[in-house]
């Protein structure tokens, strides 16, 4: 008997039918599961709102390209494209990508181009790479560019610790890249409109006038140059989201430590680069000079905070340089960079949103610090000094006849000394007990807050330099003497980015991916054993499964008709 049409075709209409449900289902049904132990394939709920903020399609151009790529950078490139997929899933405007080489473009564009990746801090790294012809060094651009119809910006990708290993580093980078691209498209889709003060008046910023920090922020935040002096209350100061005070070289008074005490019992956010000794580095020559104490008038304020900057100077032997008068060459004087262990280079540095990762950070005669209690305040080093470091009590020897010296490791007996720290919680106010200032009303003094103060015992650690042949100013981390760039620079950027948002995409910088390197021995041991059993395993169960459904298929079709 003939079987139906309805009945040949019934199969056929279920598959047909069950593909049909699970293309509608994913088309209107968007959902990950994350099966990994880190959560590699997850983003921060900060990350995940600012993609949501997206209302127009985005690019994202891949610079990180080169012909014989190290695997390690290979998988740096993979990395990016798989971070780009992840933010296309979650954005509700297609986020796509491709690879752009900047040697690729002619010789007349190509250095305007480089010049304008290195405003956006993405700087050419040379690379060993092998050749047919053996080991050659090619240039890379590990960065990225992120762009709507208008505009564009750019972040580099590759980033650690110089002491770092290459897997490390490597890591670092891949952990780093969910806050790099989230960052560029912030910057891209919703510039920050907050405001810094950048106190004046009391001899602060005197090597640069404040171009480190405007150089550093400029796109990101307004800054404003504010005579404290002014202020006649602290509503004056409470529109600013932060308040530097950099370096400053007189004392400030009564009245404006009331006033920026209760700014940060308003919630508000403190920056403090204060040096601990005055320092006449143009008096250093011969016989030298002495680094003398200096009292600023923010003593009390950051003691009753949980802190005090010490009237010392730390020195390390991981130290940077200074150029002295080294004799002549023909009519010329010439300049010759000396150790200077006054300068300190720490690349040590802590686990947290604001540091982790960052390359080394050049710190000018920089002052110990010491926490002290304050019930209420959680307070956090940032970054510390090498095993090899000393303190030298005021008044402290500064001359240029000691770099002839070679140094004594033994008297470098110090290691891990604080150099930045953040405080934050319940703050007490230093008025707490004690008669305000006059010209304030009691009605709206307030005896604690929460808020955030960050002391470095370095006034110039965010001042730039300047060039040694024009005296213009260089960019915040640029040292004329090593041609270095150090990581000044995007210290304070992750600062300011935390101060102003500590639960924002800055604490995407605090994931952590586990490095999981295979063990050699075992590989060499156990080699042919994995080999035999990927190739003949899947070949064993395929010929048993196959032997099973021939036998089931033997004894029903074998059976005599009765």
């Amino acid at each position: 008997m003939k079987k139906s049409v309805l009945y040949i075709a019934k199969p056929w209409l279920l598959l047909f039918g069950g593909i049909l449900v699970f293309v509608l289902l994913a088309l209107f049904l968007n959902f990950r599961i994350d099966l990994t132990e880190e959560n590699r394939y997850s983003l921060h709920p900060a990350t995940e709102a600012v993609l949501t903020g997206i209302t127009e399609p985005l690019h994202v151009e891949i610079l990180l390209m080169g012909e014989n790529l190290p695997g390690e950078m290979r998988r740096l490139q993979k990395s990016i494209e798989e971070t780009v997929r992840t933010f296309n899933s979650y954005s509700p405007e297609k986020i796509t990508y491709s690879y752009f080489d900047p040697l690729s473009l002619p010789e007349s564009e190509r250095v305007d181009f480089i010049l304008t990746l290195s405003d956006y801090g993405i700087n050419p790294t040379n690379l060993a790479v092998l050749r047919n012809s053996g080991q050659q060094e090619q240039l890379i651009f590990p960065g990225i560019l992120v762009s709507n119809a208008e505009y564009e910006t750019g972040a580099l990708v590759l980033s650690g610790d110089r002491g770092m290993g290459q897997d490390q580093i490597l890591n670092q980078s891949i952990e780093n890249l969910e806050f790099e691209l989230s960052n560029a498209i912030r910057k891209l889709i919703s510039p920050e409109s907050s405001s810094i003060a950048m106190i004046m008046g009391h001899g602060e910023m005197s090597s640069d006038e404040g171009f480190g920090l405007v150089e550093a922020l400029d796109g990101d935040f307004e800054l404003f140059k504010v005579p404290l002096e002014q202020a006649e209350k602290p509503a004056d100061l409470a529109g600013f989201k932060m308040i530097f005070i950099q370096g400053p070289k007189e004392s400030y008074t009564e009245r404006e430590v009331y006033l920026l005490d209760q700014y940060v019992m308003g919630g508000g956010n403190l920056v403090v680069l204060l040096d601990g000794v005055a320092v006449e580095i143009e008096n250093a020559g011969g016989q030298g000079t002495l680094a003398m104490p200096i009292d600023l008038g923010l003593d009390n304020l950051l003691f009753r905070y949980g802190i005090r900057v010490n009237k010392d100077l730390i020195q390390d032997l991981n130290f940077g340089y200074f150029p002295v008068m080294g004799g002549n060459f023909g009519d010329q004087q010439q300049l010759v960079p000396l150790p200077w262990p006054f300068y300190v280079l720490a690349g040590r540095v802590q686990d947290h949103a604001i540091t982790k990762g960052l390359d080394v950070i050049q710190f000018r005669f920089v002052s110990s610090l010491d926490t002290v209690k304050a019930d209420g305040v959680t307070k956090t080093p940032l970054i510390f000094s090498s095993d090899l470091s000393r303190i030298l009590p005021a008044p402290a020897r500064v001359a240029f006849a000691d770099m002839d010296q070679q140094p004594d490791v033994k008297q470098f007996g110090l290691k891990n000394l604080p150099l930045a720290y953040l405080l934050e919680g319940e703050f007490t106010s230093l008025y707490k007990n004690r008669f305000l200032p006059d010209g304030f009303a009691k009605a709206d003094f307030k005896e604690s807050g929460q808020g955030k103060v960050v002391v470095i015992g370095d006034g110039d650690v965010f001042q730039a330099q300047t060039n040694l042949e024009d005296g213009a100013p260089l960019a915040l981390g640029e040292d004329p003497f090593s041609q270095t760039t150090f990581a000044n620079k995007l210290f304070l950027k992750n600062l300011v980015q935390y101060l102003g948002d500590p639960e924002g995409i800055i604490a995407s910088r605090t994931r952590t991916f586990k490095i999981r390197p295979l063990n050699k021995m075992k590989v060499a041991q156990q080699k042919t054993f994995w080999q035999g059993l990927n190739v003949l395993a899947p070949v064993v169960v395929l010929l048993f499964l196959g032997g099973i459904v021939w036998w089931i298929r033997r004894n029903k079709y074998s059976k005599p008709l009765n």
